[in-house]
């Protein structure tokens, strides 16, 4: 029914306007790069799907279109360095009436908007390059702001080309500092700023059109996008499910790749060298010197780490929280083939002494919420999924390992397959509800688990953490409301909503498509469709996810914005403010539900203030502990940074103070561990990192065993 309805406000959209797009509002001194039709029926679409479909029931309006507007040129300069305030002066002529374009199907303004952007892109680039080999006093005591992002815009080429000339001198001293000779220093900028001339050269109109869209989605809300058919989807779609390689998920910020996500069973996931966050500013193979890829399209840079199965890529890394002025930490990676197998839930079996007495607890690391529902489907009796690899990890804990209790890691589990997240949950009670699903005309399905019977029924826990979103948290909050375990960590990410995956081809009327194939045919230059391969090449459209639906606990509390607080709250790695839900600005927000009718299984509520004191207690004396906290506080401090001194000296004292610090807490903890001392350079060996996190809640299972009793 959805499908038809869908199907009737997409044709009704395209054959509304007709029209021809307007004329390009074109920029001297530059190619202009402009919008196809494909783009603009695209746009009028995911327009009408927002406005008749999305959970908000909202319709595009001036102050949506002012957002949008002030999201986009965020987008492209956000910390203004390119765009002159004459700029976006002009650009004010478009505040409010991007609404009406995009309804329209009018692209005119967003791309006039980028042409300029390129412009002045390449304007500053060209400064930068010619300025490179001048002489520069690396003993001036001057500063360079490289966070602009709440200064004002600057009101000359003049005051632009000072903001650059810095930038050259700061990226020098930093290469300096390094200990590289003046003249490869000269050579290696000169060639990152080539590589940004020559990366934007190579952007295309849909490249273009993925930028507009990503301002305008997520001006509505952050898990409506909509996915460009050959570049974003294509790529994303690839480095999640990437075989051979590292098993991370990236993104280009402000011309430096980043790590946005630590793929499960990869070799990053199991080196634990590597976290979210951090950026990745050069490459290197077994042999062979470091390439610069600051700057580089994020295809090129992809290319390099890639490879094949069982060769090495090392990384230059900048650590997530530190500056870009620190410095970088050299890794190095084998290539695996990502495996189903690798990314299944793994458990482990570990003793932690408690009064005197020894107990063992079971960890489960489920890294995501799976299942091969194809082979479900087929009928195979041994399909994987989350819950029946549980299953039999519980079952050998239970019978061989015999523990005392069980913890569930769900520590960044971004969430999968709500069907398992049930099922998983049904583990631990004997039937009831585990989750409410609310869809946008306010109809409220209550999901049960209708399996009698649990596999466990003995002292559980859950690890949690900042990245433990969606599926994660419909577990974790299903297993608190029960008074069913334990929950420890940090708050998780808050993402309580449900997305329908659109994609958009399959909506749209046949002739519209043979029309657009039409335009194709008349070749190469007339259009920048993108389609399918082959001799009946079909233009793809792309697809839309969708909000639709949200989540609620079985208490009626949404797990949207709040996400789920632990019982036993530790410090959060990532920055809270930074990372979740309630970072974002147009996030659906917290709000409840009628309670469903479930038992809880017990009321923790009078044991739980006696593991919290038991716990504070443990972080009076705990180093890692005071650690963790002075490094979160280092890293806020670090956050409100926004300049760094131009004079070498003072920085390269700076950086040492800290790598000298750093070096400092970690032989401290290792002393207090019963492990020998590391100096500068040393690597500390995979079996000698320590797990805070786990060890803290063994100790708070433990308590909790004790006092049950």
């Amino acid at each position: 029914m959805l499908k038809r309805i869908l199907l009737v406000t997409f044709t009704a959209a395209i054959l509304a306007c007709q029209a021809a797009p307007k004329p390009q509002k074109l920029v001297e001194g530059i190619p202009n790069i402009k919008p196809d039709e494909q783009q603009s029926l695209v746009c009028k679409e995911i327009v009408a799907l927002i406005e008749n479909y999305n959970y908000k029931k909202l319709t595009l309006n001036d102050s949506i279109s002012s957002l949008i507007l002030d999201k986009y040129v965020k987008a492209l300069d956000p910390y203004r360095s390119y765009f002159l305030a004459s700029d976006i002066k002009d650009f004010e002529q478009f505040r409010t009436t991007l609404d009406d374009q995009f309804r329209a199907g009018d692209l005119t303004a967003p791309f006039y908007i980028f042409n300029v952007y390129s412009k002045r892109y390449n304007e500053t680039l060209d400064y930068a390059i010619a300025h490179i080999k001048d002489k520069y006093d690396f003993n001036q005591n001057d500063t360079y702001v490289f966070d602009r992002e709440k200064m004002p815009w600057v009101s000359s080429t003049a005051d632009l080309n000072d903001i650059w000339k810095k930038r050259v001198k700061y990226e020098l001293i930093n290469l300096s500092i390094a200990g590289t000779a003046d003249s490869k220093n000269v050579e290696t900028l000169t060639k990152r700023y080539q590589n940004l001339k020559s990366q934007s050269s190579k952007l295309n109109n849909q490249d273009v059109f993925q930028t507009i869209m990503d301002a305008f989605t997520e001006t509505i809300d952050p898990h409506t996008n909509y996915f460009n058919p050959t570049n974003a989807q294509q790529f994303n779609e690839d480095m999640a499910r990437s075989f051979e390689g590292i098993g991370a998920r990236l993104k280009l910020e402000n011309d430096v790749l980043k790590i946005d996500e630590i793929i499960a069973g990869g070799p990053a996931f199991k080196s634990k060298l590597l976290n979210a966050g951090d950026r990745i500013i050069g490459v290197a193979q077994a042999t062979g010197d470091f390439e610069d890829i600051i700057g580089w399209r994020i295809e090129s840079s992809v290319a390099k780490i890639k490879g094949p199965k069982g060769t090495k890529v090392r990384l230059k890394i900048i650590p997530v929280g530190h500056e870009m002025s620190s410095k970088p930490v050299i890794i190095e990676l084998i290539r695996e083939k990502i495996v189903m197998e690798d990314q299944s839930a793994k458990k482990e079996v570990k003793t932690i002494q408690s009064n005197g007495k020894p107990f063992k607890i079971g960890i489960i690391t489920v890294p995501g919420f799976y299942a091969d529902f194809k082979a479900a489907n087929a009928g195979d009796p041994n399909y994987k999924s989350t819950t029946r690899d549980v299953r039999l990890l519980i079952d050998t804990l239970k019978t061989k390992d015999k523990v005392d209790a069980i913890v569930m890691d769900l520590r960044a589990n971004g969430g999968g397959s709500l069907v398992e997240a049930i099922d998983l949950t049904g583990l631990f009670i004997d039937r009831g509800p585990v989750v409410q699903v609310k869809d946008l005309k306010g109809n409220i399905e209550v999901s049960e688990d209708e399996h009698p019977g649990v596999a466990w029924d003995g002292p559980f826990g859950v690890m949690v953490d900042r990245l433990s979103a969606s599926a994660s948290e419909i577990f974790s909050g299903a297993i608190q409301d029960y008074g069913r375990g334990i929950i420890v960590g940090t708050q998780t990410y808050g993402k309580g909503t449900v997305q329908s995956s659109i994609d958009l081809n399959k909506l749209v009327n046949p002739s519209i498509l043979q029309r657009l194939a039409a335009l194709v045919q008349k070749g190469p230059n007339s259009s920048g469709l993108a389609v399918k391969s082959g001799k009946d090449a079909t233009p793809q459209l792309g697809q839309i996810n969708l909000t639709m639906a949200k989540f609620y606990r079985v208490n009626g509390s949404s797990t949207q914005h709040k996400g789920v607080m632990p019982d036993i709250v530790l410090p959060s790695f990532y920055p809270m403010d930074k990372i979740g839900e309630d970072t974002e600005p147009s996030a659906l927000p917290w709000d409840e539900v009628q309670r469903s009718n479930f038992v809880a299984v017990s009321d923790l509520t009078a044991i739980k203030p006696e593991l919290v004191k038991l716990h504070n207690e443990r972080m009076e004396k705990s180093l890692d502990y005071k650690g963790l906290i002075q490094d979160i506080e280092d890293m806020k401090k670090r956050d409100t940074e926004t300049s760094v001194t131009l004079n070498e000296n003072k920085l390269k004292a700076e950086r040492d103070s800290l790598e000298a610090k750093t070096l400092e807490k970690i032989n401290k903890l290792r002393a207090s561990r019963g492990l020998p001392a590391v100096k500068k350079g040393d690597k500390i060996k995979k079996d000698e990192t320590f797990d805070f996190v786990e060890d803290e809640t063994m100790h708070v299972m433990a308590d909790f065993i004790q006092l049950k009793k």
